[in-house]
């Protein structure tokens, strides 16, 4: 899989949510289902659509008179990237600060607490 080395903004990330979702798509179907979501205009889903096909990160592929888009980067190596941004952005590449930072400000519900129990205790029997 491809995968580009400029950011995907949040604009651009809603484009790449659809295609994660179903695709290929024609730009139509892209569009009525921002325009549904976001209330995005034909204009601004064809910018982000040639935006994210000049950073690699989509492709198009002739249809007759359309083109259909696609993703080339999947959503786990996204979601990777991302997050390893953010913690190195913000917490020096650390996942411990990051959790005490959102416990200390109690944005962690009772379930995420259980949740990040369970991820522990699988790290510690070594799964």
């Amino acid at each position: 899989m491809e995968t580009t080395s400029q950011r995907i903004s949040g604009a651009e990330s809603e484009v790449m949510k659809v295609l994660w979702a179903d695709s290929p798509k024609p730009a139509e179907e892209v569009l009525a289902i921002l325009a549904k979501d976001h209330g995005w205009a034909e204009g601004t889903v064809k910018t982000l659509l040639n935006r994210l096909l000049k950073k690699g990160a989509i492709a198009a592929d002739k249809d007759g008179r359309r083109f259909l888009y696609r993703p080339l980067i999947g959503r786990e190596d996204y979601v990777d990237s991302e997050s390893q941004g953010l913690l190195d952005r913000l917490f020096d590449g650390r996942l411990a600060p990051l959790v005490s930072h959102f416990s200390k400000r109690e944005k962690l519900n009772p379930e995420d607490v259980a949740e990040l129990r369970r991820l522990l205790e699988r790290i510690d029997d070594g799964q």
